[in-house]
């Protein structure tokens, strides 16, 4: 085990390793942060911020002799990277569960091959590979990069061929994934904790609403029944073992209107679904991560109010600084803001929790606070 004092690594200075960093220190923890951006918000409250790229050699080497672990806030840090510093620290998720995730036609193909149950889906390494592609699965159909794509950035609906090929092209003719169009019910997310012995510890159901592929609001617990709560925690936990991880992790499913479960995609990492466990639950996801990477038992999951977190976007900002005073007299809402110096329209600058007695006052009382927030 890995105790109190140590210095630990994050690759990644988003609002994921800031949270990250705080949950280290109060452990007492020192963290290194490497990222490129000299103003990250990890790295201006980390002990150390490294200002360099993610495969700058020097910046591995000081990593490698002043850390005695590592873990990554996001799944597109080279691969090569993750598995040069395993040479000499321990890196928890590993290299080649990262591997995995940061690549959905990896993804989705590892998922295919063991036995999960996923969106119909063709890889598409060239736009000669989408006519076919377009017949096996119909329209219509989601286009996706097959890798740095997020917040339903690098996806596009197409309806035929040339709307494919168009939309092939304006991403960059990149290797993308092409899947079947669901019609969903909702979608909800597990994130769990999975040990260096392969104990897992789950977090209760997140059900999740997402706008213009944004995720909007997690309500934990969630209304769908426990018959399919129970098969989602159950299929993530089966997906960690085959994957043999260590870390926290989140895996997003699709519920669709027949009754399916099916999973959307994979991250290596806390998750932004995951929030509400800071305010919510006995430990955090991000002291989860600690813990984890340290080679910790997984701290308690259990869920101690119902609760339902709501993601503050860069456009409530076109008009400076918003009124908080809503949010904050209410004395079961906690303000969370993530500390980045320039708002932009669909950039997550921060989040609220709300906690009450039951998922559906408190989704009432949300959307209540969500439109008392300043208009774009």
């Amino acid at each position: 085990m890995i105790l109190p004092g140590k210095t630990l690594g994050m690759l990644g200075g988003g609002q994921l390793g800031r949270m990250f960093v705080m949950a280290a220190h109060a452990m007492g923890y020192h963290v290194i942060v490497l990222d490129p951006d000299p103003d990250s918000p990890a790295g201006r409250i980390a002990d150390e911020h490294i200002h360099a790229s993610y495969s700058d050699q020097w910046a591995l080497e000081q990593l490698m002799n002043n850390c005695d672990a590592v873990t990554t806030e996001f799944e597109n840090i080279p691969a090569s990277t993750l598995k040069k510093l395993e040479q000499s620290v321990p890196v928890r998720p590993s290299s080649a569960a990262v591997e995995i995730a940061q690549n959905r036609i990896v993804e989705k193909t590892f998922l295919a091959d063991n036995g999960f149950e996923t969106a119909r889906f063709f890889p598409i390494y060239d736009k000669d590979d989408l006519d076919f592609a377009l017949t096996q699965i119909g329209t219509t159909a989601i286009l996706k990069v097959a890798s740095f794509g997020y917040d339903g950035k690098g996806q596009a609906i197409v309806n035929n061929l040339d709307e494919a090929i168009a939309a092939f092209e304006s991403m960059g003719s990149v290797h993308c994934v092409l899947e079947e169009k669901i019609s969903l019910k909702t979608e909800v997310s597990v994130v769990l904790a999975r040990g260096t012995e392969g104990k897992i510890a789950c977090y209760p159901v997140g059900e999740n609403h997402h706008v213009n592929g944004i995720l909007e609001y997690t309500a934990v617990p969630s209304l769908l029944s426990k018959r399919i709560l129970d098969r989602a925690i159950n299929e993530a936990s089966v997906f960690s073992e085959k994957m043999d991880y260590c870390g926290v992790m989140a895996v997003e499913f699709f519920h669709t209107i027949d009754d399916r479960l099916l999973i959307n995609e994979v991250a290596p990492r806390p998750h932004n679904s995951g929030h509400y466990t800071i305010d919510a639950c006995k430990t955090s996801q991000f002291e989860q991560q600690v813990r984890m990477l340290c080679g910790l038992p997984a701290g308690s999951v259990d869920l101690l109010s119902p609760v339902v977190m709501f993601n503050i976007l860069g456009d409530i900002w076109s008009n400076g600084e918003p009124d908080w005073s809503q949010l904050l007299s209410n004395p079961d809402v906690k303000l969370h803001l993530y500390g980045k110096r320039e708002a932009r329209a669909g950039r997550k600058m921060g989040h609220f929790t709300c906690l009450g007695n039951s998922t559906v006052e408190l989704l009432e009382e949300t959307r209540r606070l969500a439109n008392a927030l300043p208009k774009p």
